[in-house]
C-alpha cells in the first residue's frame, strides 16, 4: 500500500512539473510574440550597409549608411531608421545621378517615402545644389520637397535663391523655390 501511495505521489509530482513546464513555454511564446509586434523594439540593426535597388538590371538607387535600425515589425507604420545619416544616390533613366546627404533619415515602407533631416544637401551631375534642414523624397513619383527654409543654386547662373519651401523632380531639373526671400535664414 505504501508503495502504491509513493508511486501515485511521484506520478502526481511529475504531472505537476509537466504542467508547469508547458504553461511556462506557452507564456514564453506569448511574450516573444508580443515583443515582436511591439512598436518600440526593433527587429534588427545593421551596420555599414550599402543597399542597391535595381529595375530591369539597371541601378536606380544606392543607399549607404553606417547604421540602420529596422522597425518593419510595427503593424501601423513600418519603417527603417538611419540615426547616423545616409548618402542616397538616385539614378535617372539616362544615368544622371543625384546625391542626397543627410544627418538622419527614416524610410517609411508603406508610403515609399524617406524623411531626411539635418544638414540635407542635394546635388546633381550639373552641380545644381539644394540645402535645407528637412527634405522628403517620395519614391513613387521620384520627387523631393520641403516646407522648410531652403537655399538653392543653379550652376548655370551661380546665384542662390532662398525660400520658405522647395519641390522638384529628383534630378533637380524642374525646381520650384516657394516664398522666395532675400534672407539667407540660418544658412550664412
Amino acid at each position: 500500500m505504501k508503495v502504491i501511495f509513493n508511486i501515485l505521489k511521484n506520478l502526481t509530482s511529475l504531472i505537476f512539473i509537466g504542467l508547469v513546464f508547458f504553461s511556462c513555454e506557452d507564456n514564453f511564446k506569448a511574450i516573444q510574440k508580443l515583443n515582436a509586434e511591439s512598436q518600440d523594439i526593433p527587429i534588427g540593426t545593421a551596420y555599414n550597409i550599402n543597399l542597391k535597388y535595381t529595375d530591369s538590371a539597371k541601378l536606380v538607387a544606392n543607399l549607404v549608411s553606417s547604421k540602420m535600425i529596422d522597425y518593419t515589425n510595427d503593424k501601423y507604420i513600418p519603417y527603417s531608421e538611419f540615426p547616423e545619416g545616409i548618402v542616397l544616390n538616385l539614378y535617372s533613366k539616362t544615368n544622371q545621378r543625384s546625391t542626397i546627404l543627410a544627418d538622419y533619415a527614416i524610410y517609411y515602407q508603406k508610403k515609399k517615402m524617406i524623411d531626411l533631416r539635418g544638414n540635407v544637401i542635394v546635388t546633381n551631375d550639373t552641380k545644381d545644389s539644394l540645402f535645407t534642414d528637412q527634405l522628403y523624397y517620395y519614391e513613387k513619383l521620384e520627387w523631393v520637397f520641403t516646407d522648410q527654409p531652403t537655399k538653392f543654386k543653379r550652376s548655370s547662373d551661380n546665384e542662390y535663391s532662398y525660400g520658405q519651401g522647395f519641390d522638384s523632380d529628383k534630378d533637380l531639373q524642374n525646381p520650384k523655390v516657394f516664398g522666395i526671400t532675400d534672407s539667407a535664414f540660418n544658412f550664412e
